[in-house]
């Protein structure tokens, strides 16, 4: 537990991490739904990576970018897996400040990572549709590395200073986190200290990743959109807009709960707790479990090397 009494002038070397509020006496049975999710998340994204790659056909552009997403899927389950289950198994709520500052480093990093992987895939359908001739020669193997490897660069590069600037605080009061896992947003609201440093830098990283990447992906599909119009053959164009459905949705189940959830950290300080937690597993969960799905369910290749992997 908390050392020590929770009065202001109190320090503390731990925060609480928090269930469902006034469920508590639920949490196991709540455990179960959300074991569920985490094995369907896990065990998804190791089958589209685990497809991928043994399978050389589906080593195009296309799918290593999707080998990119379960990677990162898997990497952000993995991340609150442990803290998640602790709470609802064993009532676990603790944890150090170290730890909880390295957990909120990967959830962010793999989450701004996430959008810069659906950046990428939006501009391999802009070059698939747009350029189809130039599309071999544009996204080579040594492109995708290097876009690969400049997505985990920014990510890591914005996020690295997050642990540093909240160490130098000194925390006090109520150290009750309202997530079952640690967010920058959350951590830096504890501090007993100005943390308007922490705010402007929190609110530049968001517009410069999610903001910047989002608005891409738009005109990436504006520019789609005027070229399937072009096409004079209806079949054609339902073709090419196909090949995009798998990753308008997974754009979608990403973006829509991050920016609901920045959007009730910020401003929404009257919604109820309840509305919180919900929309931080809704953040965090939905789009690992669903996207596995939604590429396996939508895109030929994969649904046939799924159905065949299991049917033999």
């Amino acid at each position: 537990m908390i050392s020590g009494p929770q009065g202001n002038g109190s320090m503390s070397s731990t925060f609480l991490l928090s269930g469902i509020p006034g469920l508590e006496h639920m949490h196991i049975w709540i455990s179960l739904p959300l074991c569920l999710m985490y094995l369907v998340s896990i065990l998804g994204n190791c089958t589209i990576l685990f497809i991928i790659k043994t399978e050389p056909s589906l080593h195009e552009p296309m799918y290593l970018f999707l080998s990119m997403l379960a990677l990162t899927d898997l990497g952000l389950s993995l991340c609150t897996l442990p803290t998640v289950l602790g709470i609802f198994w064993v009532g676990a709520r603790d944890i150090g400040h170290d730890a909880c500052f390295a957990q909120l480093f990967f959830i962010h990093c793999l989450s701004f990572l996430e959008s810069s992987v659906l950046l990428s895939m939006a501009f391999d359908r802009f070059v698939a549709i747009c350029r189809p001739l130039h599309y071999a020669s544009i996204l080579t193997h040594t492109v995708i590395g290097r876009i690969g490897l400049a997505s985990l660069g920014r990510s890591v590069a914005l996020i690295f200073p997050l642990p540093f600037m909240l160490k130098r605080f000194p925390y006090c009061g109520s150290l009750v986190l309202s997530h079952s896992y640690c967010l920058h947003q959350e951590v830096m609201k504890l501090a007993c200290a100005d943390i308007k440093a922490n705010s402007i830098y929190g609110m530049f990283v968001i517009v410069s990743t999610v903001g910047v990447d989002s608005l891409l992906i738009l005109f990436s599909y504006a520019l789609i959109l005027r070229t399937v119009l072009s096409i004079a053959s209806q079949t054609e164009r339902l073709k090419a807009l196909n090949t995009c459905v798998s990753h308008i949705c997974a754009v979608l189940l990403f973006y829509t709960p991050m920016i609901g959830l920045s959007v009730i950290h910020r401003f929404g300080k009257q919604a109820p707790h309840l509305v919180q937690v919900v929309m931080g597993f809704v953040y965090l969960l939905f789009p690992p479990v669903m996207n596995p799905i939604v590429y396996s369910v939508k895109t030929k290749q994969i649904r046939d090397r799924v159905t065949h992997a299991f049917c033999n």
